[in-house]
């Protein structure tokens, strides 16, 4: 157990007391809480970096307090009717694909030869679904900001969708050249 492993844990335990916050309809400290958890998030992979903590535990925890905390927020925010539903839906398909993917690698003893690794495409789109629940909490009413949000939507939606493209790409291409290509 490192730093950057504690930081990923700290950040599921936040997802359930920000999950709360919302349902309370208190945004302003759910809002603080997201952001600690973007804090932690983003100390974890630079303290990871800078002295090379990086473990497999590490790989692994780190997008399923990721995926926990973001995925838990668009179901959220989806059954609040901040966020419209088919966003929550987009996002949490993308997840499910990649998920069902790594089974599908899982159960064909192909595991060994795929890395746990985000790609630049994941990373965006990690970045804009943060941004757009961030910007939501900020202002709630879809009156105030409409084109923001709506454009923040849609960008999200649209890399989201592309990521999910890509990983399946990716495993296809993985599949066809039996498992050489990582």
């Amino acid at each position: 157990m490192n730093v950057p492993n504690i930081l990923s844990i700290i950040r599921i335990l936040l997802t359930p007391l920000f999950v709360i916050c919302l349902l309370r309809g208190v945004l302003t400290p759910a809002l603080l809480v997201f952001t600690a958890a973007g804090i932690t998030d983003a100390l974890d992979g630079l303290y990871a970096r800078w002295f090379n903590q990086k473990t497999v535990l590490g790989a692994y925890l780190d997008p399923i307090a990721d995926k926990l905390l973001l995925m838990s927020a668009f179901i959220t925010l989806a059954a609040l009717k901040i966020i419209p539903p088919w966003l929550a839906v987009v996002v949490i398909s993308r997840d499910i694909v990649i998920v069902m993917g790594y089974a599908v690698f899982e159960i064909t003893d192909m595991r060994s030869k795929i890395e746990v690794k985000p790609s630049i495409i994941s990373k965006l789109t990690t970045f804009a679904q943060v941004l757009t629940v961030f910007f939501v909490l900020l202002d709630p009413d879809i009156s105030k900001a409409l084109a923001i949000q709506k454009f923040l939507y849609w960008f999200t939606a649209l890399v989201t969708i592309t990521s999910g493209l890509h990983y399946i790409y990716i495993g296809m291409n993985i599949f066809q050249n039996g498992g050489s290509e990582n």
